[in-house]
């Protein structure tokens, strides 16, 4: 009985899949449900451009209070940008 070179490797490429899928599962069964709710919100959050205040209204509102601070510390933390002045900018 000959098998076919194309099946037998289009079987091997499904195995692979399959394979993947089930690694991916595994680490996604080591975060709890929160954890992977969070990690699923933050990435439709950059995907779409959810405001704060829809992030804060998702969270408990420890966990949105946390966030906001978490901004603010951020934005305190960055270096201010300086605006280049007209007078250097129309010298150009």
């Amino acid at each position: 009985m000959a098998i076919n070179k194309d099946a037998f490797r289009q079987f091997q490429e499904e195995l692979a899949a399959l394979d993947k899928d089930k690694e991916q599962r595994q680490t996604r069964s080591k975060e709890t449900p929160m954890e992977s709710a969070r990690r699923e919100f933050l990435a439709l959050r950059e995907r779409y451009r959810l405001s704060v205040a829809d992030v804060v209204a998702f969270f408990p509102e420890e966990e949105g209070i946390a966030y906001l601070q978490a901004l603010i510390a951020a934005a305190e933390a960055a270096p201010r940008k300086r605006r280049a002045s007209k007078k250097a900018v129309q010298e150009d």
